[in-house]
């Protein structure tokens, strides 16, 4: 054995496991120095693009709120259109329910008169004619005009509305006032000013028609103003065949106008 072999047998066991785990700590703190280098420039190599990432984000981010801001400006806009077209609308409709109700498409109610012709009660002379005696179609039409003359808003015959589009014709015993056949007495009633029964029998035309049918041939006319008068919407149909467009005449200079009787 040799000297430096008898040496280390001389060396207590706790020394030799002692510089063992020494060593080994070495190994380990040197692995750990070598390891940290790469780490600390992948790190670094990878910030680069992670910011610039972040920097396009917040760019879309404020593009995104700015597009946000115009489509808000756009909706109050559009909002502040809604309103003006709103009160437009109304402004139709209104224009659209006074044409209905000029046109008797609307069921009415309001203060009114109600004028009722019946047939003669008086004995007809040999010589004369018996259709005299009797309430023709004429007198239910010249009734219906004298009431329109007079302001009415609104007529109807035995129920059926009159409109632009009524007819009334005689057809044998009875009376056609649209499609409807009616019978006697005929109620003709309208809706009006309250002033309406007074213009109505100071028109010289209605005047005329009493004293002609009413003293002359004994047709009864009656009348009663009413608070309140009904009267149902015109029900049939309201299509135009015949009927086209037609432009107004232009009005003629002053310049040509020449008074009645002007040499």
């Amino acid at each position: 054995m040799t000297a430096i072999g008898r040496r280390i047998r001389t060396i207590p066991s706790w020394q030799i496991t002692l510089g063992a785990a020494l060593l080994g700590l070495g190994f380990l703190i040197a692995a750990q120095l070598a390891s940290e280098g790469p780490r600390i420039r992948y790190t670094s190599l990878e910030r680069t693009p992670l910011v610039e990432t972040a920097l396009d984000l917040q760019a879309q981010q404020e593009s995104l709120k700015e597009h946000v801001l115009e489509l808000r400006a756009a909706i109050q806009d559009l909002e502040a259109a809604g309103q003006g077209g709103t009160t437009r609308t109304g402004e139709l409709n209104d224009r659209l329910e006074a044409a209905r109700m000029a046109a008797g498409l609307v069921a009415m109610r309001g203060p009114g008169v109600v004028i009722r012709l019946t047939d003669s009660t008086l004995p007809v002379p040999q010589d004369g004619n018996a259709r005299d005696y009797l309430v023709s179609g004429q007198d239910v039409l010249a009734v219906v005009e004298e009431l329109w003359l007079a302001g009415a808003e609104a007529v109807a015959v035995n129920g059926e509305r009159v409109t632009v589009g009524t007819a009334v014709v005689d057809i044998g015993g009875s009376v056609l006032v649209n499609s409807a056949y009616l019978a006697p007495p005929y109620d003709i009633k309208a809706i009006g000013p309250a002033s309406m029964y007074d213009t109505l029998v100071a028109a010289p035309g209605f005047v005329d028609f009493v004293r002609n049918r009413s003293e002359t041939f004994g047709v009864g006319i009656s009348y009663a103003v009413l608070d309140e008068v009904d009267l149902d919407a015109y029900a049939g149909s309201v299509n135009l065949r015949y009927g086209h467009v037609t432009a107004s005449p232009a009005p003629e200079p002053a310049s040509s106008l020449i008074p009645s009787g002007a040499p």
